[in-house]
């Protein structure tokens, strides 16, 4: 296998900065925030040489794109997709190719359709949208901006209906408004974008005869909660020093929840949702002084001048100067009980505060819960939780009491990984070490249990409110921007989405490993895990990455053995699921291969397992959020469609989904097999 040129170190250019900037406040173009002194991923793996793990075989997954080229895309230079045999189930369908197109593209067989888009009623009385006409009284009453992480449950006593719950990441003002002039944002422009951030609950009714669903306005169980929402404090760190403000004396009630990214589902029925880069949104923070202090908002990445959006200049909750605890209120995990909008939100201290993707949950063998979380930040970490108390199982008001306090009380952990090839084999290039396959061993450090803490030096109130630092000192293995974790339903094996992190090798910062063993990834990869007799209460696992991204033609990439003349290229893993068959959906965010990104699935086992297969993209600048997959359709949000550097209002980049004439609206979309063709 022939050596792969160094890649370029730095900022990941996949993304517009226009993108970068709203998003996370043009995080990757800052120095990353963890400047501790714990190894590495690579570091561990080469310093000890373990046993090899119970995984055996092949390990490393890359999604597949086919069809026709695609003329100036360096994707379509990779070799076509073909199908290698009968397909696994819920994979019969040609995959789509890769392309630039402003439309969601997607299977010849398939159809399509808008489910809602920002500003689109929900609650009763809603305007109908009117992009030169908004009010932040209409939009606290229609569909939010910028849809993220999506939840469909049931409603057992309405045939045909159900519930979709939907986070919304964040705005962007300058193709949200005409006339917006970034440095001098006006208090209704201000108002609007509070107003469409947080989260919808939307009744759906479905189509009988097609995988439709139809928004039920002004439904009495459909709700928005927005950046003003009162949102109660739960848990060990409610009522803290580190809490309390000025509005809120109590540190027990905090307005709104802000950049909500991934989440889960509670076996209880309600809906997490983290809050990820909420440091964005607060400016001043130079005006801290305190050295301990400094080093708090700096570990978490907090803006020392004024913030982009400039919220600091109406609502003094945004400057940090003169609410300095006013950030620590965010970056936690938000549970909504979607079947009783009058219900108040919890921030759950117990799961740690950082930059959260993912609240995924999984039951131990002794019936207590897990959740898997990661913090998407460069050189960041995996952690986990698990309650003290078990879940009761029924519906019974008494059981659903109880199980709203079991995430109040529980430990939370760390991972930290050791592999089990020797330094010389992990060269940069992403070339597999003699044994076959990236992996190795790991355990979950405890940082806090209940009012406990097992961090020397930290309370366990500072431990909750601070998790970055106090898994600095627990000595956690620093990740390449873990995002997503999913537990497979049967087997229960956990896949963590790792995005990217060009950083890697860059000049002085650390180089490849053998679980992250590119230099300059730019690609990202997954990795699966799976603990101790397959247990969620276990703190000691086994790892392997199971799909190493990129183009197939590029030596660096890995296919968990698979046939690379047969799979898809695919670029920085987001999101992730499963689909009734147990087969892993991964959708895509700034796809470095100079296609649009996009939703691919792969079998994890028998022998389709790394038979990677692209099934749609989304529009021009779009990322591809959310997915949900079921018998009947696959649900996507298409998020910042459009969102090209230079791109505003007045001068669009992306007309989806309205057509000629209109600006980009962030949408969600349902795909089904159109039986008729």
């Amino acid at each position: 296998m022939p050596d792969l040129p160094l890649l370029p170190a730095g900022h990941n250019t996949a993304r517009s900065a226009l993108t970068c900037e709203y998003r996370c406040g043009n995080s990757c173009s800052h120095e990353a925030p963890n400047r501790s002194l714990n190894p590495y991923f690579g570091d561990v793996v080469q310093r000890a040489l373990s046993r090899r793990g119970v995984f055996k075989g092949g390990a490393v997954l890359a999604l597949a794109a086919g069809g026709a080229t695609l003329a100036a895309s360096p994707a379509a230079a990779a070799p076509a997709v073909t199908s290698g045999g009968r397909p696994s189930r819920g994979l019969d369908f040609e995959p789509v190719a890769p392309n630039t197109a402003d439309a969601v593209t997607i299977p010849a067989d398939y159809a399509q359709q808008v489910v809602i888009r920002w500003g689109d009623p929900v609650l009763a009385g809603a305007p109908r949208f009117d992009a030169h006409s908004q009010s932040a009284k209409a939009q606290a009453r229609q569909f939010g901006y910028n849809a993220d992480y999506m939840a469909l449950l049931d409603l057992p006593r309405r045939r045909g209906h159900q519930l979709l719950v939907v986070n919304h990441e964040y705005t962007n003002e300058e193709i949200m408004f005409f006339g917006y002039v970034p440095a001098t944002p006006t208090r209704e422009q201000v108002e609007i974008a509070w107003a469409a951030h947080g989260l919808t609950v939307l009744v759906v009714r479905a189509d009988d005869c097609s995988g439709r669903l139809w928004p039920v306005t002004g439904d009495a169980l459909n709700r928005r909660i927005t950046a003003t929402t009162p949102i109660r404090f739960t848990g060990p760190a409610a009522g803290s020093d580190l809490l309390k403000t000025n509005a809120d004396p109590t540190g027990r009630t905090v307005l709104g929840t802000l950049n909500n990214c991934g989440g889960g589902i509670t076996p209880w029925g309600t809906v997490l949702t983290g809050e990820e880069n909420f440091n964005q949104y607060f400016g001043n923070a130079v005006a801290v002084t305190d050295p301990v202090a400094k080093a708090r908002l700096a570990r978490y990445g907090l803006p020392t001048g004024a913030s982009t959006r400039k919220w600091e200049r109406f609502d003094d909750r945004f400057d940090i100067g003169k609410e300095p605890n006013e950030p620590n209120r965010f970056g936690w995990v938000v549970e909504i009980d979607p079947y009783d909008p009058t219900s108040t939100p919890r921030k759950r201290t117990a799961l740690g505060r950082f930059k959260h993707e993912a609240a995924e949950p999984r039951l131990t063998r002794d019936g207590r819960v897990a959740l898997y979380m990661g913090d998407d930040e460069r050189f960041d970490y995996l952690y986990k939780y698990v309650s003290t108390k078990t879940y009761k199982k029924g519906d019974s008001r008494a059981a659903r009491e109880h199980n709203l306090t079991l995430l109040d009380e529980g430990t939370l952990y760390v991972a930290k990984f050791t592999g089990d090839s020797p330094a010389a084999e992990i060269d940069g290039t992403g070339r597999l070490p003699s044994d076959g396959e990236f992996d190795g061993s790991g355990e979950w450090i405890p940082l806090a249990t209940g009012n406990v803490s097992h961090v020397a030096g930290m309370t366990a109130e500072e431990v909750y409110v601070f998790t970055r630092l106090a898994a600095d000192k627990a000595g956690a293995t620093k990740m390449d921007r873990p995002e997503d974790v999913e537990p497979h339903p049967t087997t229960g094996r956990v896949y963590v989405a790792l995005t990217n992190n060009s950083d890697r090798g860059a000049a002085g910062k650390v180089g490849p490993d053998e679980a992250n063993p590119r230099i300059g990834n730019k690609h990202g990869h997954i990795l699966e895990l799976e603990e101790r007799r397959s247990d969620a209460a276990s703190t000691s696992f086994s790892w392997r990455l199971m799909l190493v991204c990129g183009d197939p033609e590029d030596p660096s990439t890995y296919f968990a053995g698979f046939d690379k003349l047969k799979v898809s290229p695919i670029s920085c893993p987001d999101n992730v699921a499963f689909d009734p068959h147990g087969n892993l959906w991964i959708a895509t965010d700034g796809s470095a291969l100079g296609s649009n990104d996009g939703l691919f699935v792969v079998p994890v086992k028998g022998s389709e397992r790394g038979h990677v297969k692209q099934f749609l993209t989304v529009p021009k600048a779009a990322e591809t959020c959310g997915p949900i997959i079921t018998e009947d359709r696959i649900l996507v949000a298409a998020q910042h469609p459009g969102e090209v550097t230079g791109a505003t209002a007045e001068n669009p980049a992306s007309h989806w989904p309205d057509g000629p004439g209109n600006i980009p609206r962030p949408s969600v979309v349902t795909v089904w097999k159109d039986k008729r063709r």
